[in-house]
Order: structure tokens, then C-alpha cells, then sequence
């Protein structure tokens, strides 16, 4: 009885610890289930309320979960795709292929390249079967079930077709600041081609005899076609500015005797005024920097100008300071006047664009409120500053701040009289298709003692330098038939007679982008219309510069004509110029082939310009016999090219 008390007893205990050991468990087994009803409900709470959709799919892809929003998004019901193939439900079916790709390559060899990487950019089929824009995240976690993928999903269509809107704006606000561009252009043109001729045709009244009364006319005319010119430049330079288009050079610049020059030309106004006008520097001075003088002498013309302009019986006093180093330069101009001030509101939008001022400041003067804002573009594409400090009734003081590089004094070269320089005639190509335009361009040229051919467009342009030597050729842009870029193009390559000639545009597009695009072309500079005289006559002066070497050497032609008599030396030149114009037909035709005869005969013809001194022609006729030996086929046509050129002006001055 005792044994079996003592194992009851025992069995109690068990029973007992049996009984807490599984009150413990049961009560760790209630918080687990606890715990993952919360976890799930959140899962749940959190799918439900994504705004992204939520696909749960197994390693095989079928769907095992489908959030309320990708509901939404897809078109389909949870319950419809439950067990489903993903990409039957939402791929569309151009990326089918590459879907199922994918798929067996993560099943095969474990290749995610999508999975974990972040949001991408995608296509998905609604239910509908309209495709619409998604961004697709997805991620892998591993289950008793084995590996599953969670993919997010957001539809960003809203989001797409406002990107597409916003670009949509650019690219309009983009094409219409080209169609501003372009039109101004345009303008530039159509307003600059009439002005030239306005002006030209002043220019040669002004040559000839005129009394008094007329010749004030013709001067209250020409002030007013500069100032139209002036008006449109200025709203050229503002849209080359707004258009990023505004450029800048760097060259020595001499900025004591540029605002020297400045106050100079602005004391007869001031003096009308009865104000005084000085310049001093504060500090060292240093004379010469590295900028852009044109930029630069526009924003000085204009401050100082406006000061002199609105002071009365006061003072302008423009003070220039380095307030850099000597290894960063940077000069502060200031331009102090006594004039009638500004208000603080006016001072704080004197440099917007058409602002003129109050009543009580432009009262006695006008301006199309452009100057200041001119001013202030020069000078940040200088990668400078520039501001003003007014006080009502007591003046302005206008600053500018630019940083600069010292400069080296420039060499100066000798400039020759003008007065005292005479040239031979020049033969000259203008190409111009403006009737009036060509008129005063040939005035001028016929007035300083040239011969004149005209061509009215670019392909008459072409076809006359074809057959004709010209020492130099005037070619307008903008022409029917062919263009004047063309025709440049068409005579560099063509080798025609006047295929080295210098080429110069007469064009009213003052933009530098496009002015290189002529010299790309192959002309070798430009005069813009209206066309100045005095930049007419340097350009003359430089071609029969670079065009005076004698054809003819005088001295040995006259020995010779010495040797052989006057009737035997004109019967010898007869049979010379014959023969030149021979071989000159002869290598125009298909039958000049044979390099050997090409030789032989250009050896024989330069030995007969030996004669005469005609050394160009002789050693051009040499370069073509040397090519033809060497069987060079460029040379040989460079050489006849340039064969023509110098026999048109051998035999000019023969004769």
C-alpha cells in the first residue's frame, strides 16, 4: 500500500507538472495565434489600403494573393485570377515572349534580373485590354511553400500623360522661340535690304554736288535710316541674348582711351547742358585689359550718354578703379551724375526692357527704353554686374563691376594715306538680287574706278566665274534660284576660273553663329548692309593688295621687244597669246587625257611665256607639266584652274 501511494503520488506530480507544462504551451500557442491574426490583419489592413497594387505569385507565377488596388488598377477581381498565370492576366502581349524569357531563366539557372532592383518602368494590360503605363517592383521571400514574389504595382498614367504635357509645352515654347528667332532674322533682313539702299543711294548723293539747304537734308536722312538701324540692332541683340545666342570675344581693349573717347564725343552735349564731365582712375591705372571693346564701348556709350543727357546745369564725373588684384582683375566704373534721380521703384526697373522712366525724367528727352536693358545683358555676358543708386532730386550713380585680364600693348601697323594710294582697276562679281542694292553697290565700286559684272542670283553667280577671272567677288545671302551659301559652295568646288577668288557676303544677318557658317561655307569675310564706304574701300584696297604682283615683267618684255624689233615682237606675241588660248581650249576637252602630251605641250607654252616675262604663267604652266610627269590628277586640274585665272590677267595687261 505504501509502494503504491508513493506511485500515485508520484503519478500526481506528473499529472500536475503535465498540467502546467501544457497550461504554458497552450498559453504561448493562444499568443502565437494572437500575434499572427494581428500580422495578419495588418498584412491584410496594409493590401487593402495600398494605393499600389499587391500580387503575390509563386515560383511558377501563378497568383496566390491580388490587393484590392491591384483590382483596381488591373480591372480584374481576386477571385477571377486567383490560381492564374501573371502574365495571362496583366502582360501585355507584345512583351509575352519576353516575359515567359524571363520566367524560365529565374527557374533555370536562378537569374533575377528585375527582382530586388528598384522600381522600373513598364506596360501592363488592363482588362480591358487597353495598355497602360506602370512602375513594377519586385522582391522574393522564401516560405515552407517554397520561394514566392511580391510584385508592386502602380499605374502612372495621370503622371505620364502630364510629363508628356510639360513636354509637350517645351517643345511648343522651344519652336515658337525659334519662330521668334527666325522671324527676326527674317525681319532683319527684309528691314536691312531696303535701309541699305536708302543709305547707299544717301552715300552717292552725297558725292555729288549739293547746296546747303540739300546737303542738311541729306544729313537729317542719313541720322534718321542710322537710327532705324540702331533700333533694330538693338532688338536683335536682345533676342540673341534671351536666346542664349550673345557672343563675346576676348581682345586687347585700351579702356582709358575707349572712355576717353566716350566723354570726348559727349562734351559738346553737356556743355549745350552747361554740365561738367571728367573721368579720373582711382588707384593704379591699367590701361589695357582683355574684353570685348564693341560690348563694352555700348553699355559706356549709353550710361554716360544718359547722364550727360539728363543733367542740367550740374555734373557727370565717370571714376574707373581695379578693385581686383593684379592676378584678378576687376574694373568698377561708376558714372555719377547730378541729374533728376529716381523714385525707388523706378530705380529698381530701370533695366526691364522698354522702361523709360517717369514723366518728370523723360520729359525732355526719348528713347525706346531698351538702352538700359541692352546694358545690362552686354554686361552679364561679360561676366560682369551691373546696378544704381538714385535718390529723388539729387542724381544717379550707375556702376558696373567686370572681371578683366591684363592685357599686352598691341602693335600697331603703319596705316597707309589712302589719299595718296592708287591701284589698278579690280574686275569684281557682284551678286546681288535686289535691283537697287546692286545699283548702289556698282555706283560705289564704278566711283572708286573698278569694272563691275552683275549677276542676279547665285547660279548666275556660279555660271559667270565659271569662264572669267575676278580679282574679287561680292556675294549677297538670301537670293532666289540659289542661295548665296550655295554658291559659294558650288564655285570653292567647281573648278572654274574664279574657283581661288575672294569671297565676300553682303549680308543684313548680323549674327556671329551665322556669319561663321559663310566662312564655313568657304567666304573669306563679310560686309554687312548697309554697306559703309570707308569699310568698302579697305576691302578694295586689301584685294589690289594681295592681287598687284605684275603678270607682266616689264623690263625683260621690253628687252625683248628691243632684240627682236617692233614688227617681230607683235608677230611673235600674236603666235603666243594664239597658243595660249589652244592649250587653254585643248585641257577643257575629254582629249586632253595623256599625261605625256599634257607635258609636252604645257613645256612648250611656258618656254614661250619665258620670253615674254610673263613668270606667273610660265611657272603655273611648269606646276601642270611637273603633275602631269608625276601622273597627279588633282594637281593637274588645280593647276589648269589656276592656268585660267592668271592667263585672264596675263593678257589684260599684254594688252
Amino acid at each position: 500500500m505504501t509502494q503504491l501511494a508513493v506511485a500515485i503520488a508520484v503519478l500526481v506530480a506528473v499529472l500536475l507538472l503535465a498540467i502546467v507544462f501544457l497550461n504554458r504551451l497552450n498559453t504561448r500557442i493562444s499568443k502565437r495565434e494572437r500575434e499572427n491574426r494581428r500580422t495578419t490583419t495588418r498584412m491584410s489592413t496594409v493590401m487593402s489600403t495600398s494605393l499600389d497594387g499587391v500580387i503575390v505569385c509563386d515560383a511558377d507565377g501563378r497568383i496566390l494573393e491580388f490587393s484590392p488596388a491591384a483590382e483596381g488598377i488591373s480591372g480584374h477581381a481576386e477571385s477571377e485570377v486567383l490560381g492564374r498565370d501573371i502574365g495571362a492576366v496583366i502582360v501585355p502581349d507584345h512583351m509575352r515572349d519576353a516575359h515567359d524569357a524571363g520566367m524560365e531563366r529565374m527557374r533555370g539557372k536562378g537569374e533575377k534580373r528585375i527582382v530586388g532592383k528598384g522600381r522600373v518602368k513598364l506596360e501592363a494590360k488592363h482588362r480591358d485590354g487597353r495598355i497602360f503605363p506602370v512602375e513594377l517592383a519586385i522582391q522574393s521571400a522564401t516560405t515552407d511553400q517554397g520561394e514566392i514574389f511580391i510584385a508592386f504595382l502602380r499605374d502612372i498614367s495621370q503622371r505620364v500623360a502630364a510629363e508628356a504635357e510639360l513636354v509637350a509645352a517645351r517643345d511648343k515654347a522651344l519652336a515658337s522661340e525659334k519662330l521668334k528667332t527666325d522671324f527676326l532674322s527674317t525681319m532683319s533682313h527684309e528691314i536691312r535690304t531696303p535701309l541699305n539702299g536708302l543709305l547707299g543711294n544717301l552715300n552717292l548723293l552725297r558725292d555729288t554736288d549739293l547746296d546747303a539747304q540739300q546737303d542738311r537734308h541729306v544729313g537729317y536722312m542719313e541720322t534718321s535710316g542710322r537710327l532705324l538701324m540702331s533700333h533694330l540692332s538693338d532688338v536683335l541683340d536682345i533676342t540673341r541674348y534671351d536666346a542664349g545666342k550673345l557672343n563675346t570675344r576676348s581682345e586687347p581693349v585700351n579702356v582709358t582711351a575707349l572712355l576717353q573717347d566716350i566723354i570726348d564725343n559727349q562734351k559738346g552735349t553737356a556743355s549745350k547742358n552747361e554740365t561738367s564731365l571728367t573721368l579720373n582712375w582711382i588707384g593704379e591705372k591699367m590701361d589695357w585689359v582683355q574684353s570685348d571693346h564693341d560690348r563694352l564701348q555700348h553699355v559706356m556709350i549709353n550710361l554716360i550718354g544718359n547722364a550727360v543727357k539728363f543733367t542740367r546745369r550740374g555734373k557727370v564725373a565717370v571714376t574707373i578703379e581695379n578693385i581686383g588684384t593684379p592676378e584678378a582683375a576687376e574694373l568698377s566704373v561708376k558714372i555719377a551724375d547730378t541729374g533728376p534721380g529716381m523714385t525707388e521703384e523706378l530705380a529698381k526697373h530701370v533695366f526691364d526692357d522698354f522702361v523709360t522712366g517717369n514723366t518728370a525724367y523723360d520729359r525732355d528727352v526719348g528713347g525706346t527704353g531698351l538702352g538700359l536693358s541692352i546694358a545690362k545683358r552686354f554686361v552679364h555676358a561679360l561676366g560682369g554686374d551691373i546696378g544704381v543708386e538714385s535718390v529723388l532730386d539729387e542724381g544717379s550713380t550707375f556702376w558696373v563691376t567686370i572681371p578683366v585680364d591684363a592685357a599686352k600693348v598691341p602693335q600697331t601697323e603703319a596705316t597707309p594715306d589712302l589719299g595718296e594710294t592708287h591701284h589698278r582697276p579690280l574686275n569684281i562679281l557682284v551678286v546681288e538680287d535686289n535691283e537697287i542694292n546692286r545699283i548702289v553697290v556698282g555706283e560705289m565700286l564704278h566711283a572708286e574706278g573698278h569694272h563691275v559684272v552683275e549677276a542676279h542670283d547665285g547660279r548666275q553667280g556660279v555660271d559667270a566665274s565659271k569662264t572669267q577671272f575676278f580679282d574679287l567677288i561680292l556675294m549677297d545671302i538670301s537670293m532666289p534660284v540659289m542661295d548665296g551659301r550655295a554658291a559659294t559652295r558650288a564655285i570653292r568646288q567647281e573648278t572654274g576660273a574664279s574657283q581661288h577668288t575672294k569671297i565676300y557676303a553682303l549680308t543684313t544677318n548680323a549674327m556671329l553663329e551665322e556669319q561663321q557658317k559663310f566662312l564655313a561655307d568657304g567666304m573669306d569675310g563679310i560686309l554687312t548692309k548697309p554697306i559703309a564706304r570707308d569699310a568698302l574701300r579697305d576691302l578694295l584696297r586689301n584685294t589690289a593688295e594681295g592681287t598687284s604682283m605684275p603678270m607682266i615683267s616689264q623690263d625683260h618684255s621690253a628687252e625683248t621687244r628691243q632684240a627682236l624689233g617692233e614688227d617681230a615682237f607683235a608677230k611673235l606675241l600674236s603666235r603666243f597669246v594664239t597658243e595660249v588660248q589652244e592649250l587653254q581650249t585643248w585641257l577643257g576637252t575629254e582629249e586632253a587625257q595623256d599625261y605625256l602630251e599634257i607635258a609636252g605641250r604645257a613645256h612648250k607654252v611656258a618656254g614661250s611665256a619665258a620670253v615674254f616675262g610673263a613668270t606667273p604663267l610660265r611657272e603655273t604652266l611648269k606646276s601642270i607639266e611637273n603633275a602631269a610627269k608625276a601622273g597627279d590628277n588633282a594637281a593637274i586640274n588645280a593647276g589648269i584652274a589656276q592656268f585660267g585665272a592668271i592667263w585672264t590677267q596675263t593678257k589684260t595687261e599684254l594688252k
